[in-house]
């Protein structure tokens, strides 16, 4: 059965602005599933068809008489000389909507991209099931801690327990994983791993020790929710500092991590300038650092940090869902080492978040807020504690406790 993902309507608006629309995200996230229930009455065809990749590498200027838009390309990156013929195709038919691409390798594909269709087409990044998704919620707006979000929020409500939060942290939210509750979770990240090292990596980088680049990803993984210590990951792995740097943008390019920067003004000069890791799939980061279960996890040393690494990954979800290609989302931490997990900008407004796993949250969880009070040009908004309390009531001033099933 296909469960409607919350990025169709995007794909549909962009459909009737640009004359294509591609779709860009990691291995098996549903891109080709959900393009082809949204374009079932329109042609399709796949590079991953070697007769058809060769057609299209080799014969690229006479690939679309054989199939003539509107159509739908799956792994378009295997083919990259055809984003020149689209762009010849679109400038002629001046038509809407007449390519639909996707494809796992976004930093391979976003060069022709960049290089042949700028202006042209509409892009959209996918990323696993979101918890609107898995809930069956009907509600498209990106995370914001504001009256208004909240009272529309609540029109759509999701009842989701503790255990079965950390059941998802844990099982990760790939749909094929989610949809079959019985696959072996330990079995189906092993093949993932191996299948995305040796067909995504592979092909996109000189990778000479198959061996190391797992190990580096073990221990970017460890990192999850932490700021960013390249030089510590190159030492853990054995490997130089830039080769650490280019295999990082390996993962951050195909939407396995994120870097989420932090925030700076003019005047913020005490703000650090390192970025914080989060993995966008905290089931790949649970396997890769071998939490064998949700109880472990929930119980083990790293909880905090992968409960921070979900609720992040969910805010992401939601802006990338609605087209947001690059989310305006920050964190902030000074040199006394005073933080706020995330910093949401909007229309020149900063929205403080804090980021609990306990469900008992205080004014204290509150109380690095004020940072922002002293920082000079910066207007600071409602904000929140998310956590796994039930109820979303306000704790201080215009600030609430944010339960984990209103992102």
């Amino acid at each position: 059965m296909y469960r409607t993902r919350s990025a169709e309507k995007t794909v549909e608006k962009l459909s009737k602005m640009f004359g294509a629309v591609l779709v860009a995200g990691p291995r098996q996230v549903g891109k080709t599933t959900m393009l082809k229930n949204i374009t079932k009455d329109i042609a399709y065809v796949t590079l991953d068809d070697i007769v058809v990749r060769t057609s299209a590498q080799e014969q690229s200027g006479t690939f679309f008489k054989d199939n003539p838009p509107p159509v739908f390309i799956d792994e378009i990156q295997k083919a990259p000389a055809l984003f020149e013929q689209i762009k010849l195709l679109i400038d002629r038919d001046r038509k809407k909507g007449s390519f639909f691409m996707c494809g796992s390798q976004q930093f391979k594909m976003m060069k022709g991209v960049s290089e042949s269709l700028s202006g042209r087409i509409g892009l959209v990044t996918l990323l696993g099931y979101s918890l609107r998704e898995m809930q069956g919620v009907d509600f498209d707006v990106p995370f914001i801690p504001t009256e208004d979000y909240f009272a529309e929020r609540k029109k759509r409500p999701a009842e989701i327990g503790y255990d079965d939060i950390w059941n998802i942290i844990h099982r990760g939210s790939m749909p094929e994983l989610y949809e079959n509750p019985d696959y072996d979770w330990q079995m189906f990240y092993a093949a993932y791993l191996r299948t995305y090292i040796e067909r995504d990596v592979r092909e996109l980088t000189e990778i000479g020790d198959v061996v190391k680049f797992s190990k580096f990803m073990i221990a970017a993984a460890a990192m999850t929710g932490n700021l960013l210590n390249i030089s510590s990951l190159a030492r853990d792995v054995g490997i130089s500092q830039p080769t650490a740097e280019r295999w990082l943008s390996v993962l951050v390019a195909s939407n396995i991590v994120y870097l989420l920067q932090p925030y700076s003004n003019n005047v913020t000069k005490r703000a650090v300038k390192t970025p914080k890791l989060y993995f966008l799939d905290t089931g790949l980061a649970a396997y890769l650092t071998k939490w064998s279960s949700p109880d472990v996890l929930k119980n083990g040393a790293m909880a905090g940090a992968f409960f921070e690494t979900f609720v992040i990954a969910e805010i992401i979800k939601s802006y990338y869902n609605k087209g947001v290609l690059e989310p305006p989302i920050y964190f902030y931490r000074d040199k006394e080492m005073n933080e706020i997990d995330l910093l949401i900008e909007s229309d020149s407004v900063i929205h403080p978040i804090e980021i609990k796993k306990h469900a008992d949250p205080t004014k204290k969880d509150m109380a690095s807020f004020d940072l922002l009070d002293k920082i000079a040009n910066v207007k600071r908004g409602s904000g929140g504690v998310v956590c796994m309390y039930d109820n979303l009531i306000t704790l201080k001033d215009r600030d609430k406790i944010i339960p984990i099933n209103y992102l």
